[in-house]
């Protein structure tokens, strides 16, 4: 609005470098202030006002006076001058379309031009200086009369559109790298305003990522940090952090960060508006709540490999295909049932074609069996197919993935001085937070918990507390989080209940 309406605020004048120093977070200093033949602008402390270049009259910041113009002069031009807010090229700008500032011709520069038109025409020169009297200068009205005014000059609006085609075009011209940026910045915030609570703090970063701001992503859109300019998570925390003072993150151990801290009162997260259309949220993990955390559904699939092909080839089920088990059942049976292959005189055997002999045998058996049940026909098939599995959690797209999940491995191990410790892996596969976890456990057993890396295993960690807590973590993973107990492997080795004398 300053670059086309120059003349709103009260402008300061300084000189070209001094901006990098604004746009860093400094404020504008009165030793940098270029004073014209006119004098400094009157402007009363805390009243609003604009920075201006030397030789462009497009405003560069804005911010509030510091001290009135009296002050300035009775201080000799020295201290601050004015609090800077915003500044061209800083982080709000480039959330923006990154427009270019526009040279902007100053008072000096005016009289100049008009001087040298007055020789060559007088009468055009009075028409152009009448009309930008009527434009422009209008001493006695106020200011918001100056900005509303209707502007009657034909090249000022035909000025106007040009500008306004080119703020399309800027738009236009929006790389995906900056767009996934501001993505990347909305579910941030919208993640921190209505998705995460003091109570999870503190929270593991690739939590925080997974529970809170894969769910504010909009429908249809999908949060991909590799193609942001940060490509980590950790690099964007921590520009969160240092640039806009809004979280603070801590290193538990080498590779393992945590939010410790938020300011929830920060003025960008207050003033932060939700967008209307995001997808369903996924429940966070909050300890006293019992209906706050679901746990994933886990469902056995299985993929067609190279050798079943030919047996699911008119099922037209190609080399990978992902099906349940139940699809595998109802084709293998219509296979069997469209080549006639049930034995007449026992409707519980199959009788072996040379496609389930290349398929279901192994050599060594193609002599020799025949037929098959039909148990062993399906558990056959089965086993020559590539294990998967699907994990849906609350509120996010399903998720498949090769091989058989990894059920959360609770073990006990020996340290110095013949001291006990219970260690639990394989927490973030089902959707919780080792952090969440020990601290629930330490408040159940009151003992004292630690965070370690697992090694080779990229963003994992296990928790180490303090003694043979095996029962105590059995009754929390299978009664609180509601977790299968097909999936927690090591409640065996639970310490037994002494005999009572």
């Amino acid at each position: 609005m300053l670059w086309r309406h120059p003349a709103v605020l009260p402008t300061f004048k300084t000189w070209p470098p001094v901006l990098q120093k604004l746009t860093g977070g400094a404020d504008l200093m009165l030793p940098g202030v270029v004073v014209p033949s006119s004098g400094l602008p009157e402007v009363q402390r805390g009243e609003c006002c604009s920075v201006t270049l030397v030789n462009n009259s497009a405003p560069v910041a804005v911010g509030t006076a510091a001290v009135s113009s009296g002050e300035m002069r009775s201080l000799g031009m020295k201290g601050k001058g004015v609090f800077i807010v915003h500044t061209y090229m800083d982080n709000l700008w480039a959330f923006g379309d990154k427009s270019a500032l526009p040279s902007l011709p100053t008072e000096d520069s005016q009289e100049q031009t008009e001087n040298e038109c007055e020789d060559d025409d007088e009468e055009e020169t009075q028409e152009r200086e009448e009309a930008h009297v009527e434009a422009v200068e209008e001493p006695s009205s106020t200011v918001e009369e100056q900005v509303c005014c209707r502007v009657d000059n034909m090249s000022l609006t035909e000025k106007a559109e040009k500008e306004d085609q080119k703020e399309e075009s800027l738009d236009d011209q929006t790389t995906p790298q900056e767009k996934m940026d501001a993505l990347l910045v909305q579910c941030f915030f919208h993640a921190l305003k209505c998705k995460l609570k003091k109570s999870e703090l503190p929270l593991l970063t690739s939590t925080f990522l997974r529970n809170h701001m894969f769910s504010c992503c909009p429908s249809g859109i999908q949060l991909d940090l590799k193609k942001s300019s940060y490509k980590k998570l950790s690099k964007f925390l921590h520009a969160m952090q240092q640039q806009r003072h809004l979280v603070q993150v801590k290193e538990l151990t080498k590779g393992v960060e945590s939010i410790v801290e938020v300011d929830w009162k920060h003025p960008e997260l207050r003033s932060f508006a939700v967008p209307d259309e995001t997808v369903d949220a996924a429940p966070t993990l909050d300890l006293g709540d019992e209906e706050a955390y679901h746990p994933p559904e886990i469902t056995s699939l299985y993929s067609v490999s190279a050798r079943l092909e030919p047996l699911f080839k008119d099922s037209n089920k190609r080399k990978g295909t992902i099906l349940q088990p139940a699809e595998v059942r109802s084709i293998i049976t219509e296979y069997v049932k469209r080549n006639q292959l049930v034995e007449e005189n026992n409707k519980n055997y199959v009788t072996i074609n040379p496609t389930l002999c290349d398929c279901l045998l192994e050599k060594s058996e193609y002599q020799e069996i025949e037929a098959l049940k039909w148990d062993d026909l399906f558990s056959r098939t089965l086993g020559r197919m590539q294990e998967c599995y699907q994990v849906v959690y609350p509120g996010q797209t399903p998720v498949v993935k090769k091989g058989h999940i990894e059920p959360i491995d609770i073990s006990v191990a020996s340290r110095g001085s013949n001291k006990k410790v219970t260690l639990i892996k394989n927490l973030e596969a089902y959707g919780l937070d080792p952090a969440a976890v020990a601290t629930a456990l330490q408040h159940r057993v009151q003992a004292s918990s630690v965070l370690q890396p697992i090694p080779g295993a990229k963003d994992k960690v296990l928790v180490q507390i303090q003694g043979n807590q095996i029962q105590q973590v059995g009754t929390l993973l299978l009664d609180h989080f509601q977790i299968p107990r097909k999936y927690v492997q090591g409640l065996d080795k639970a310490p037994k209940a002494g005999k009572k004398k």
